[in-house]
C-alpha cells in the first residue's frame, strides 16, 4: 500500500510490516487524511498477516510531531469531536493490533505523535528523541488516548505533571519514568528497530495473541468511560479564548496570550 502520506511495506521473509508516516517536510504531523490512510493501513497490514508492526516516521526530526494545527485552528465542537473520535479509533486499533506493535520513536514525538505512540506495545527511542503531550499549550488537552494511556505507564503524578505544564522530555528521562522502554544510539536505530521486530515476529503467533489479549484484559475496565470523557473534554475546549489563541500563536510562530 501506498499513500502520499503514508506508506505500508510488509516484509514476506519476516511478515513484519512498517507503516510510516511520509511527511517529513511537515515533520510527519498527521492530517486527517494522513489519519484515515493510517487507520486503512491497519486494516492492510492486519489482512496481510503481519506478525510485527512497526510505526515510523520518516526522515530522522520527527517520529510524528503532532496533529495538524493549522487545520485545528478554526473547528468547531462537533467538528473537533469528530476528529477526535477519528483518533481514538486510529489508536484503539494500534492498541488492538493481533501481533505486537512497536513505535520507533526517532525524533520529535508530540501531542498526537505521543498518543499514537503510547497505542503500541513497545516504544523504542532513539537517543536524539524528544516527547511530550504539549496540547497545554494550545489551549487543548491530549484527545487521542493521553489522558487515559499515559498515567498507566507512568504513574499519576508523572502524568499530571507531562499534561499540565507541556514539558517535553528528552530519551533517557522519558525511559527513566517508563514512557519508553528502550532508548538505542542514533547511527544503532534502524538497525535495532529491524533486529527487534523480527524477534517479535519469529514468536508462535496464537501464542503471542492470546498473551496480547490477556494482557490487555489485565488493565482497568473503566478504560473507555475515560476515553469517552476524554473526548468529550477535547471537543469542548474548541471555541474558547484560548484554544483559538494557543493554535493561531503556533501558526503565527508567535508567543499565545491566554486568558
Amino acid at each position: 500500500m501506498t499513500n502520499e502520506a503514508i506508506t505500508l511495506d510488509v516484509d514476506d521473509d519476516s511478515d513484519v510490516a512498517t507503516i510510516t508516516v511520509d511527511r517529513p517536510a511537515q515533520l510527519n504531523a498527521l492530517t486527517v487524511d494522513a489519519l484515515e490512510a493510517l487507520g486503512d493501513a491497519l486494516d492492510e497490514a492486519e489482512k496481510a498477516g503481519a506478525r510485527a508492526l512497526v510505526i515510523a516516521g520518516a526522515g530522522d526530526e520527527a517520529f510524528i510531531a503532532g496533529a495538524d494545527i493549522s487545520y485545528m485552528v478554526d473547528l468547531s465542537t462537533p467538528e473537533a469531536q469528530a476528529y477526535a473520535e477519528l483518533g481514538h479509533r486510529v489508536a484503539n486499533a494500534i492498541e488492538s493490533f493481533p501481533a505486537p506493535t512497536v513505535a520507533a520513536i526517532d525524533g520529535y514525538a508530540f501531542g498526537g505523535g505521543a498518543e499514537i505512540a503510547l497505542a503500541c506495545d513497545f516504544r523504542v527511542a532513539a537517543e536524539r528523541a524528544v516527547i511530550g503531550q504539549t496540547e497545554i499549550d494550545l489551549g487543548i488537552i491530549p484527545g487521542w488516548g493521553g489522558t487515559q494511556r499515559l498515567p498507566r505507564l507512568v504513574g499519576d503524578e508523572t502524568a499530571r505533571r507531562l499534561i499540565f505544564l507541556g514539558e517535553r522530555i528528552d530519551a533517557s528521562e522519558a525511559a527513566d519514568i517508563g514512557l519508553v522502554g528502550e532508548v538505542v544510539p542514533d547511527d544503532a536505530f534502524d538497525e535495532r528497530i529491524a533486529e527487534l521486530s523480527r524477534e517479535l515476529a519469529a514468536k508462535p503467533a496464537v501464542a503471542t495473541r492470546a498473551a496480547k489479549e490477556a494482557l490487555d484484559a489485565a488493565r482497568d475496565g473503566s478504560t473507555e468511560t475515560g476515553l469517552a470523557l476524554e473526548r468529550r473534554a477535547w471537543a469542548g475546549l474548541f471555541g474558547t479564548h484560548d484554544q483559538r489563541e494557543g493554535m493561531a500563536a503556533f501558526v503565527a510562530k508567535r508567543e499565545p496570550e491566554f486568558k
